[in-house]
């Protein structure tokens, strides 16, 4: 099993999460985060003061897929989340020892 942490454009959303569905992944945790990349944030004027903003709104999406649908997992997030510009997100991809449903005590493959 894989752990997919994905971190995109908060519009896109709803696009990424059709996409998956498509594929038949249908569980995930989406959490609002901020951060930055080669974006380096931005200027703004608030109030005639001139400020950075080094933090950008992003969505972090956790998805875990047995080993069989990390690609379409990957193809489907890739897709949903492109808008070809500059902020677009990355994709992290990490082995996943144990899984436990805590409501059943289902494991691994099972508790998916």
């Amino acid at each position: 099993m894989k752990k997919v942490d994905a971190i995109i454009k908060p519009f896109k959303l709803d696009d990424v999460r059709e996409a998956l569905s498509a594929v038949g992944i249908s569980g995930m945790t989406a959490t609002e985060v901020k951060g930055f990349g080669r974006q380096k944030g931005h200027t703004e004027l608030y109030r005639g003061a001139e400020y950075v903003v080094d933090f950008l709104p992003k969505v972090k999406i956790e998805i875990v897929v047995n080993d069989d649908q990390l690609d379409q997992c990957i193809e489907a997030i890739t897709n949903g989340a492109r808008t070809g510009k500059i902020g677009d997100g990355k994709i992290f991809v990490t082995p996943v020892d144990r899984v436990v449903r805590i409501r059943t005590g289902e494991q691994d493959e099972a508790a998916v």
